[in-house]
């Protein structure tokens, strides 16, 4: 079996044995050396072509940042009386939570101390059936700063006329039940 000229067997190339499979070799060569440079050259074509049209684009134009940002300020115009909607209702319902605290904290104190329905307890007195450490049990204040001073036995404490007034646009009379005016 004779081996074609120009194929490799084990890296090394056989000699061709005649003038036509000489030629046949040659051209061979040449037409696989002639199509790594074309390829070559075609990289070197599209690699200068990139970097051209990088190196005119190298940021954002005024224009498309203004753009940007009138985008972010429209979002923030529609979202911010949102979150300020939303944190307002959030104290006034910290608010009602409070009054229940309270409620159930002058309750207490009534039982273990019998006092009668109509009895005045100071806040000194009701804070201590609070947990200690809260906000509430430390300042006895609504989150506002309103004092929500004194409580009678068998009455529902009442929110703070300023904390109402503060909060009425994100909580009505409905809101506070039973604990409103």
């Amino acid at each position: 079996m004779e081996a074609v000229a120009g194929t490799s067997t084990m890296g090394k190339l056989i000699k061709p044995r005649c003038l036509a499979s000489t030629l046949l070799f040659t051209a061979t060569l040449l037409g696989q050396a002639a199509e790594r440079s074309q390829t070559k050259q075609q990289i070197k074509e599209a690699n200068s072509m990139l970097n051209r049209l990088n190196s005119k684009r190298g940021g954002f134009t005024l224009v498309e940042i203004m753009i940007v940002v009138a985008i972010i300020a429209l979002l923030a115009a529609i979202a911010v009386p949102g979150f300020l909607r939303a944190r307002k209702r959030s104290q006034a319902s910290r608010i009602l939570n409070d009054l229940r605290l309270i409620d159930a904290a002058v309750d207490q104190y009534a039982i273990e101390t019998n006092r009668a329905t109509g009895f005045t307890v100071v806040p000194g007195d009701w804070k201590n059936y609070l947990k200690k450490g809260t906000a509430l049990y430390n300042t006895t204040n609504s989150i506002l700063g309103s004092s929500y001073g004194n409580q009678a036995v068998d009455s529902i404490p009442g929110v703070p006329t300023n904390d109402y007034n503060a909060l009425s646009d994100v909580a009505g009379t409905g809101f506070w039940s039973p604990y409103g005016p």
